[in-house]
């Protein structure tokens, strides 16, 4: 007989709590909110069964605090614990302590986690399985001789990358030989501390190209489905800006073809829960395997709007043991969706964060919309965490019916008492290169300048 999960621990803070313990209260499961001091009376912990403080406000202090996190949990008579995004999501020391605690977690063995977090062995893991992977170094590269010989076989530019790491940490583009030595230096450094691990391999620059990701569902009885694509491509300092699915750049043949080898990876590795394998598209429609995410991912709810799939409900059915309720047959695609991320951080001063407290809100709504965010009128953005504030998330039939929703609903929009990057969205989607759908990873710093000029003329400056 499976046993549902009956009180789970939120392992996370912000939206991403929320969006899990309202998941949880429609499924009748209780409950464990956890904070730190600088989030006592936030919003995610009342939608809690419970609230526990565990610790002050620096994450490394609560939120990054193993022992305190799996206390709580066995404290308050959880069953299971849900990390959420960041923080410990992908930590496979966590998840194999949660494990070991008799307790459930909630997303990918601890086993797979390690595989996959580490870039070098899930590449040489995919290589394997015939998943293609972008043109680089066989194994890790430990000296900058080593280097300089791949990168001249390879032909420049190169990205010298983390083996144990992701969000661009770690990771250096060469464009020359001459600048190969400083960037070697400069990227395993980064790596060492921010990772605990100075290795690095080596992979060809892949230009101008598309970074598509695809939804990924497994169950532990062998069942694996995607859930369609994600174009990732709008990002800057490789961090996402903007999300939309489905990715309308591939065509019919490519997109089967590329969720039927993400559906491969994810057996290969032998996955289980939510996740998301990741690609880049170059302009011939190659594409490369660069990485997979064990761990729902920020910009999942456009996914969730184009199939009516809850993607965290289906995390929590996994982790208790029952199986996919649908194939991959039963899966269908219906309009397109775009994710705007919005963050207290001003675009002018080089997107230098804004903490602060806010002195109102206006949340937009109507058909089509979405909003995802603890935020209210007088709550306070803490400068201790991510800038990320809210998701703001619309659906149409067409993808340019979805900008003129999301056009509308960021006009709605009011956050007033910090500085965010909602002028800088607003004028994205007036874009004619973004409207026609001309963009790849490089498109928002190769404009910035063009996208920031009504902000500044609106200032003054």
């Amino acid at each position: 007989m499976i046993d549902v999960l009956k009180r789970v621990l939120v392992a996370n803070r912000g939206e991403i709590a929320a969006r899990i313990l309202r998941a949880c209260r429609e499924m009748n499961i209780e409950t464990v909110a956890v904070f730190s001091t600088a989030d006592r009376g936030a919003l995610f912990t009342t939608l809690a069964t419970q609230a526990v403080c565990i610790g002050e406000a620096r994450a490394a202090n609560s939120y990054l605090n193993q022992d305190a996190l799996l206390t709580t949990a066995l404290a308050t008579g959880c069953d299971s614990v849900h990390p959420g995004f960041g923080f410990l999501s992908e930590n496979a020391e966590f998840a194999a302590a949660v494990a070991a605690n008799g307790l459930s977690f909630i997303g990918p063995a601890a086993e797979v986690i390690a595989t996959m977090g580490d870039k070098n062995a899930a590449r040489a893991l995919m290589q394997k399985h015939q998943v293609p992977v972008v043109p680089g170094s066989d194994g890790l590269v430990e000296t900058v001789a080593a280097a300089q010989a791949t990168a001249d076989a390879l032909g420049y530019p190169v990205l010298i990358k983390a083996a144990a790491g992701g969000g661009g940490k770690g990771m250096r583009r060469v464009d020359t030989s001459d600048d190969l030595e400083q960037a070697f230096a400069a990227a395993t450094a980064e790596a060492l501390a921010c990772f605990g691990s100075g290795s690095v391999y080596l992979e060809k620059l892949i230009e101008d190209a598309r970074h598509i990701e695809v939804q990924i569902l497994a169950d532990a009885h062998g069942a694996v489905v995607h859930l369609g694509e994600r174009d990732c491509s709008l990002q800057r300092s490789h961090q996402k800006v903007l999300e939309e699915a489905p990715a309308q750049i591939l065509s019919e043949e490519l997109r089967q073809e590329i969720g039927t080898v993400a559906v491969r990876a994810a057996k290969a590795v032998g996955y289980t829960n939510a996740g998301t394998v990741e690609f880049l598209v170059d302009d011939a429609q190659n594409y490369y395997f660069i990485e997979m995410n064990t761990r729902i991912q920020v910009e999942h709810p456009v996914t969730e709007m184009i199939t009516g799939i809850d993607i965290v409900r289906e995390q929590i059915r996994i982790a208790s043991g029952l199986p996919l309720r649908f194939n991959q047959t039963d899966v269908s695609i219906s309009g397109h969706a775009i994710e705007c991320r919005i963050n207290a951080e001003d675009p002018l001063n080089n997107f230098s964060p804004c903490p602060g407290a806010l002195d109102y809100l206006h949340l937009p709504s109507g058909f089509g919309v979405r909003v995802d965010t603890v935020l209210h009128s007088g709550c306070e953005i803490s400068p201790f965490y991510d800038s990320m504030i809210a998701k703001l998330i619309v659906h149409g039939r067409t993808r340019n019916e979805a900008i003129l929703r999301m056009r509308r609903a960021l006009e709605e929009l009011v956050v007033s008492g910090v500085t965010t990057n909602i002028s800088l969205l607003y004028m994205l989607m007036y874009n004619p290169e973004y409207l026609s759908n001309h963009i790849d990873t490089g498109f928002i710093e190769r404009n910035l300048g063009q996208l920031l000029q009504p902000l500044k003329e609106d200032k003054g400056l």
